[in-house]
């Protein structure tokens, strides 16, 4: 092989590295796995804030309102 054909088949094969390093999206990727127990926490908390919002409304905005702000005076500790 002559010099030129060394370097440009190096610079491919970097160049190749490079691509395969990049993180593409999988086609038909499957989710991400959940835990009977982390559905099932995931199902109690559902229904409940959904029978809260439906029932009292204002409350529901007060709740976050306070959660909000909570969440505020930790950042700025």
């Amino acid at each position: 092989m002559n010099k030129k054909q060394k370097i440009v088949k190096k610079m491919a094969k970097r160049e190749k590295a490079k691509q395969n390093k990049i993180e593409k999206p999988k086609v038909g990727a499957k989710p991400r796995y959940i835990s009977k127990a982390e559905r099932a926490r995931l199902e109690a908390e559902t229904p409940e804030a959904v029978a809260l919002e439906t029932l009292f409304p204002e409350a529901a905005e007060d709740i976050a309102g306070v959660d909000a702000s909570s969440a505020e005076d930790k950042a700025a500790s």
